[in-house]
């Protein structure tokens, strides 16, 4: 029995485009489907009918052989362009799909393109006062590095890639299971499109080797743990001249001894004597510049804050200094001497009934305690 025209059978002109092709696919195959048609064999024979034409128009080169030669140009026992056989159902519900989903139909995703590198990720780790000031430091990165004798072409020099004969360079091919077809990697090129005849000797047509780079880091002044640094194709080299990944250096901040950080700000506490919190003094105290001094002022209580303008960290994004804000703790006196304990006895004994006036945090505490209970009782 002689085939129909497929631009007949799908209902457009010979100088319909693929969208125009497709979308007369679309239409018709969801009309005649066989779920929809409940088992009607002369529905079935006309929805094979129309799977066959779209595989071919939708095909530029099927398209090109049908249009040279009719039917006997894709006809796969003449030795004509066909493969496969059967029409393509993700093009009716790919698009759909991956209109949601951000793919770009099954069309697209049966295109074979060569993959960029991969991103690469490196930790690194700095001391507060590193970070702080900023520094360049030299990494070392094991990655995959683009093969200089083929140029990452895989193929040995004077020869090139060839388009996979059982694909045609698609990467993928179509197995068809009653009226389905279903979509497979192409077991010839392994879903690269391409073959390697005579591959590289010196990356064995993989187009890529591994290397350890050693690359200088610039570490701008006032990173914190968690800022990443970005280095634009230092990744790992792409597939077949495909462009490189990026490398993203990953900062982590040690802890320091003396100093805790909170943004662009800097807290320590700083150890206070007995004598200079109820006289008052001068306090030496750490900075990342070095010590300064700072003036304790008569009667200061544990807990106190200090702040010294412009002593933090100098902010990364807007250049603001952050402040160093000094925590001051009491010490009380320890391993005292016979005489030391006397003389700390006697000033209590001077106190006398005048110690609410000395003291007046626990006079206050010791009457809202007195209170409490006595509001219990009542």
């Amino acid at each position: 029995m002689s085939k129909r025209d497929y631009y007949e059978v799908l209902g457009v002109d010979k100088g319909a485009g693929e969208r125009e092709i497709k979308k007369a696919y679309k239409k018709l195959a969801m009309k005649y489907h066989p779920d929809r048609t409940q088992g009607d064999k002369a529905l079935e024979v006309k929805f094979k009918e129309i799977q066959e034409a779209y595989e071919v128009l939708n095909d530029a080169q099927k398209r090109a052989a049908y249009d040279q030669y009719g039917h006997a140009g894709v006809d796969p026992n003449r030795g004509g362009a066909g493969f496969g056989g059967g029409g393509d159902f993700g093009d009716i519900f790919g698009d759909v799909f991956g209109d949601i989903f951000g793919g770009g139909g099954a069309r697209g995703g049966r295109q074979s393109r060569a993959r960029q590198g991969s991103d690469l990720r490196y930790n690194l780790e700095l001391s507060l006062e590193e970070a702080v000031r900023g520094k360049s430091v030299d990494i070392r990165v094991p990655t995959l590095v683009e093969c200089e004798v083929c140029d990452g072409s895989g193929a040995k020099k004077g020869s090139s890639p060839k388009t996979c004969p059982t694909c045609h360079g698609n990467g993928q091919v179509q197995m068809r299971q009653g009226f389905f077809a279903v979509q497979q990697t192409c077991p010839t090129c392994s879903g690269k499109g391409k073959i390697i005849e005579d591959p590289c000797n010196s990356c064995h047509g993989h187009g890529r080797k591994e290397k350890t780079k050693t690359l200088n880091v610039k570490i701008p002044s006032g990173v914190d743990t968690g800022d990443r640094i970005r280095l634009s194709g230092e990744g790992e080299a792409g597939e077949n001249g495909a462009p490189a990944g990026d490398l993203y250096v990953q900062v982590h901040v040690r802890d320091h001894k003396i100093f805790q950080r909170d943004g662009n700000n800097l807290y320590c506490e700083v150890p206070l004597s007995f004598t200079t919190a109820a006289l008052g003094g001068e306090l030496e105290v750490p900075t990342l510049d070095g010590k300064v001094k700072l003036k304790i002022s008569p009667e200061t209580q544990t807990g106190r804050m200090f702040r010294l303008r412009g002593k933090g960290v100098k902010s990364v994004r807007s250049g603001a200094v952050g402040d160093l804000m000094c925590k001051v703790v009491v010490e009380t006196p320890v391993s005292l001497s016979s005489r030391q304990k006397e003389l700390l006895q006697e000033l209590e004994e001077s106190m006398g009934k005048a110690s609410s006036k000395h003291s007046p945090k626990a006079q206050g505490f010791f009457d809202g305690v007195k209170k409490f209970f006595d509001d219990l009782t009542n």
